[in-house]
């Protein structure tokens, strides 16, 4: 369970509302995951509202928390999206720069998926495939405890019933909240499977983390963007890449790619709903207590994101591939948004 606490005080508007007239839009960034929600959502606001329709920057989840965190006041954003959750460091950075008080939104849960195009190799990969075929530092084929540069070229390499083809794998940069997801679900998972390495987690933190989320730079991984439609638009004029990219992007471009099975369940809105499919996360955005009452339309964008209409089980996000949280984890959320309540720690 969160950490919440009601806060009804507007310190952190100290020096910040005189300021409101020089803004009188929504500023969002963050997670190029959560953008064509928040996206949808901004339409619909800017439509059933008087309010502006809010200005989105897909920066990434990284990218987004930095500028997020950088301060409070009408130059800085007022909401970041994350397909993460925010790390201990971040919130440790925010209150540095004045930002003491955040409220964080999660809107539900997303699969990351491996897909590649509909004209080429249907692939089906456990998590121990996808570690010895991006990892950095695999174990030495063979044999013993001891770690070599990545010396796989081909997916057959990785795994004999595997297609011989090339690994080439687009994917997120380290500024994503994909790429941080994909580290520790995916490649984590994966590394998780050697006995020994699994050990060094107890000896070594620092070590294990390194080795299981460090990906190979010798070209087999290339660094995409944060565009996740234009992974798409590559995969299409090259049949032999895979890449990697959220539920939603894959749900929304069915006749174009396909999603690769993971320890044999595909990527499918009943599975990450269920949890099976191995290669789940949530998304959150987080919310600046102190331009909520400041900056026009803040609030009431939030009630229209955390509403039933937009997240709930039949809501209009859900046709934008949104896998909805169970009732009770949702109702959580959209009282602790609505009521402004501020994130104090993380569990």
């Amino acid at each position: 369970m969160r950490k919440l606490i009601f806060a009804a005080t507007a310190a952190g508007l100290l020096g910040f509302s005189g300021n409101v007239l020089a803004r009188d839009y929504i500023s969002i960034v963050g997670s190029s995951t959560v953008y064509p929600f928040a996206t949808v959502v901004a339409e619909n606001f800017g439509k059933s509202t008087p309010f502006k329709t809010p200005k989105i920057e897909s920066t990434g989840s990284g990218g987004g928390l930095k500028l997020f965190c950088a301060g409070v006041g009408v130059e800085h954003p007022d909401i970041t999206n994350s397909s993460r959750r925010i790390k201990a460091s971040e919130i440790e950075n925010c209150a540095a720069n004045g930002v003491s008080e955040i409220v964080e939104a999660k809107i539900g849960y997303d699969g990351i998926a491996i897909a590649n195009s509909r004209n080429g190799t249907t692939y089906e990969f456990t998590l121990r495939d996808i570690f010895l075929a991006l990892a950095k530092m695999v174990p030495d084929p063979a044999g013993g405890e001891t770690l070599i540069d990545n010396p796989y070229k081909t997916w057959q390499d990785v795994n004999p019933a595997l297609p011989a083809d090339r690994i080439e794998v687009l994917g997120p940069p380290p500024t994503s909240g994909t790429r941080d997801a994909f580290a520790e679900l995916a490649m984590e998972g994966g590394c998780k499977k050697f006995e020994f390495i699994s050990a060094m987690k107890k000896q070594d933190k620092s070590k294990y983390k390194a080795v299981c989320h460090g990906v190979r730079e010798d070209g087999a991984y290339i660094e995409a963007g944060e565009n996740d439609n234009l992974i798409v638009q590559k995969l299409q004029a090259n049949p032999r890449a895979l890449g990697i990219f959220g539920f939603s992007f894959l749900d929304q471009n069915t006749d174009v790619v396909q999603g690769s099975k993971i320890d044999g369940i595909p990527p499918e809105f009943e599975s990450i709903a269920d949890g099976s499919y191995p290669v789940s996360r949530s998304l959150y955005y987080y919310v600046k207590k102190a331009h909520v009452g400041s900056i026009p339309g803040l609030q009431e964008y939030n009630r229209e994101f955390m509403s039933e209409k937009a997240i709930g089980d039949e809501g209009y996000l859900t046709d934008k591939g949104l896998i909805p949280m169970p009732r009770a984890e949702r109702s959580e959320f959209q009282q602790a948004v609505t009521g402004v309540q501020v994130l104090t720690g993380l569990d």
